[in-house]
């Protein structure tokens, strides 16, 4: 077979723990169609000696969108993350694959399977912090909450207890959105200062520019693209994808655009 039909799949311990039909049906597709050599990583190590291993073999991971960031901070450490396109087969709960989704990969364990047998590479922008940390998509600040979380229907019982509880309490109080102050400068150019207390930021690698958005807490959003985006000010943490980082005092973000490539469904 051709050096494209040898690929690495590294399995997440995850994915394997949590939906092993999905992984068994990727493995079946996969295997009808190329040479597969099989690493069931157990831990981030294993995943890594995985990855640094793997030779000419093309990279596939079977997981969620943290096993995907690992992958990619792992190449990016080894300054060979624009050497060849990473394939992804995403198995997890809705949540944990939004990142997936949003970067065109099918959600489907056959779908996304086939798309790394047949699919193309797309080159995408990365984010590079100044402590060589990656953001694939987007950052926001303060951290705020994961992804949509998955929500059953609720049973009729579900709403006669949210009727009776209605009925016996008043319902909480929505908090009010936190100042943060802190001091945003994009490509050297202030947007926002220490006195001019913020509800949030948001940072979005989108077609080779870093888009920004500054929410004052009494003005209108404050929009500007960029290369560069540095934050600063009072301890803060933030939200990078999927992961949560910090608390830090000052982070800048560097833009590098088509830094990476993801196999997904051909046009």
């Amino acid at each position: 077979m051709s050096a494209p039909d040898q690929l690495l799949v590294v399995i997440d311990a995850v994915a394997r723990r949590n939906d092993g039909e999905s992984v068994r049906i990727a493995m079946d597709v996969l295997r009808a169609g190329a040479s597969v050599k099989i690493c069931l990583a157990d831990t981030p190590a294993e995943f890594a000696r995985a990855l640094a291993r793997r030779g000419s073999r093309r990279p596939v991971v079977i997981g969620d969108d943290r096993a995907l960031l690992r992958a990619v901070a792992q190449l990016h450490r080894e300054r060979e993350l624009a050497d060849g396109a990473l394939s992804l087969v995403p198995v997890g709960p809705r949540g944990g694959v939004e990142l997936a989704g949003a970067l065109g990969v099918p959600l489907g364990a056959v779908a996304a399977a086939r798309a790394v047998l047949d699919g193309a590479a797309r080159r995408l922008d990365l984010l590079v912090d100044d402590s060589d940390g990656v953001v694939v998509r987007g950052l926001r600040i303060p951290a705020g909450p994961a992804g949509l979380a998955v929500v059953e229907p609720p049973s009729v019982w579900d709403t006669c207890r949210s009727l009776v509880r209605t009925l016996v309490r008043p319902a909480p109080a929505v908090p009010a959105m936190r100042a943060h102050r802190l001091r945003v400068e994009v490509d050297g150019r202030l947007l926002s200062d220490l006195d001019d207390p913020v509800e949030g930021v948001t940072v979005l690698s989108r077609g080779g520019v870093a888009e920004v958005v500054v929410r004052p807490r009494a003005a209108e959003p404050v929009r500007a693209e960029a290369t560069a985006v540095t934050v600063s000010g009072a301890s803060f943490r933030y939200r990078a994808d999927a992961l949560v980082t910090g608390p830090v005092w000052t982070r800048t973000w560097t833009l590098r655009p088509s830094a990476w490539s993801l196999t997904l469904p051909a046009a």
